[in-house]
């Protein structure tokens, strides 16, 4: 029997909610320009709150969007991307002015910003080849959800996709563009949401033209606790990050010794980790040896672990003759080392060092850029909700399966899509030193759904020398810059 989903309605004005709303602040818009060497493009930047209602008219709350819209006059073949971060709980803006809207703060790569930073037009940006719409998830950002509506409805995965969806029609209706090639890009949980999205949108009849996943997760099982396929993906991330910090690999490539144990991994490492306590003694010693020479932590201390190396057990250790210990984001950065990083995989004594460095500056300069804009908006804007993500709700219907597992995979979510849908790509952009999403488990997660050729020849991946938030560092960003502008390009092909 075919899938099938409810019709609904965009209504251009806000239904009745069971409590009084507070005020819903006004669209506001500002001309600019944009320019990098000789081109200049004129565009409008539009802050606004898009009211979002259920298919029978109930008020679900207001999605804050700040699009940035070329003013040339024909917009026939020119695509819009709707853009988000992740978290669960994160608002968009640092995908915007920290990465590719028009205007950014300046990137030092793997050093910390001053605050305050001044935004300054960014050479790299998507505005010559898409207009932008970056979303807030609800409870993000400015987004509301309205008085007496439940939170928890669009505060997990699959009513937080729901929502997009319907954010994603009332722009497409306000601003009359829904003729027109449509993008979305995502970071990190942002991926997970356009996996589903995906789907929800095609069965909505929202045809997408493509899709870009930047430090990707689509499964989410390699984060429980014991499973190996975390160890596994992570690896050729220590693996890289021990030969930039020339604990390992000295005079080889960083890429070329990620390389090394990502084969590792698929011929070694993973079957000895299935295998277990089966393995003898001796095996489990020349696997340690192995190991050791490839992530540079003592031999000794893999064995005692049994080849399983926690992500805050390499971060103290692999910096630790130096005081220092190593991000999460991005691993390149370092922190001293003032009390044990200890615990579990996100949250920790010790923090993030990469995380230190940027959020705040992009913080202070994305208030500015809104402000700019002429909206009124909360004084208060946190980068990341934490009361959204510790209340998101994991458990996905994905298509085809009965019930709602509450450690959700989308990657089938993205693949049944994709069949529906000849003409939608995919593209994946992942970091060597991105512990956060390690692009060894982007890759697995869509390798074992043994996908026809007629699909994956529309999937590409890109791995570059970055952390989690690829745009914050420049060699990678002047690499992403044409690959973008290419893939945009492939939506003129047969």
């Amino acid at each position: 029997m075919a899938e099938t989903s409810p019709s609904f309605t965009v209504t251009m004005n806000d239904g009745k909610s069971a409590k009084p709303e507070q005020p819903v602040p006004e669209p506001a818009s500002k001309q600019l320009t944009w320019t990098s060497g000789k081109q200049t493009i004129k565009y409008t930047a539009t802050a606004e709150m898009l009211p979002l209602h259920t298919d029978d008219g109930t008020l679900i709350g207001h999605m804050f969007a700040l699009s940035y819209v070329s003013d040339a006059a024909d917009k026939s073949d020119r695509p819009v991307t709707f853009c988000w971060n992740g978290g669960p709980g994160g608002s968009s803006a640092m995908v915007n002015i920290g990465g590719l809207g028009p205007r950014r703060v300046p990137i030092n790569t793997i050093k910390q910003l001053p605050c305050p930073t001044k935004p300054e037009d960014n050479p790299y940006s998507l505005l010559p080849t898409t207009d932008l719409v970056y979303l807030d998830a609800m409870g993000t950002g400015y987004s509301k959800v309205a008085e007496g509506y439940d939170p928890k409805k669009v505060w997990g995965v699959d009513g937080d996709a729901d929502a997009f969806m319907r954010g994603i029609a009332q722009w497409l209706t306000t601003h009359e563009r829904w003729n027109t090639p449509l993008y979305l890009y995502g970071e990190s949980y942002g991926t997970m949401r356009n996996s589903v999205l995906m789907r929800v949108l095609g069965e909505r009849g929202i045809a997408l033209t493509g899709v870009i996943e930047q430090s990707t997760i689509l499964d989410y099982a390699p984060t429980l606790a014991g499973n190996d396929l975390y160890y596994m993906g992570m690896l050729p991330v220590y693996a890289a990050t021990a030969n930039y910090f020339g604990k390992a690999g000295a005079g080889v490539d960083q890429f070329a010794w990620f390389d090394r144990a990502w084969k590792f991994v698929d011929e070694k490492y993973g079957r000895a980790l299935i295998a277990s306590d089966s393995i003898t003694p001796e095996e489990e010693r020349e696997l340690a040896g192995e190991m050791s020479e490839l992530i540079g932590l003592p031999a000794e201390l893999i064995q005692k672990k049994h080849l399983r190396i926690e992500l805050d057990t390499f971060r103290k250790t692999i910096m630790a003759d130096e005081g220092l210990f190593t991000g999460r984001y991005d691993t390149r950065f370092t922190e001293p080392a003032y009390m044990d990083v200890q615990g579990d995989n996100e949250f920790f004594a010790g923090e993030d060092p990469s995380g230190d460095a940027i959020m705040t500056p992009d913080q202070s300069a994305w208030m500015k850029l809104v402000q700019e804009t002429g909206f009124k908006g909360s004084p208060i804007n946190l980068l990341l909700s934490m009361k959204v993500n510790e209340e998101w709700n994991w458990t996905h219907q994905a298509p085809g399966t009965m019930g709602s597992p509450v450690c959700p995979n989308t990657a089938y979510d993205m693949g049944t899509a994709l069949r529906r849908n000849p003409f939608c790509r995919v593209l994946f952009f992942g970091g060597i030193h991105d512990a956060a999403t390690p692009f060894w488990n982007v890759k697995h997660s869509i390798s074992k759904m043994f996908l026809p050729e007629s699909i994956t020849s529309r999937i590409e991946y890109k791995v570059h020398e970055n952390g989690h938030m690829a745009y914050e560092d420049l060699p990678t960003l002047e690499k992403m810059a044409p690959e973008l502008a290419a893939f945009y390009e492939k939506r003129h092909e047969a």
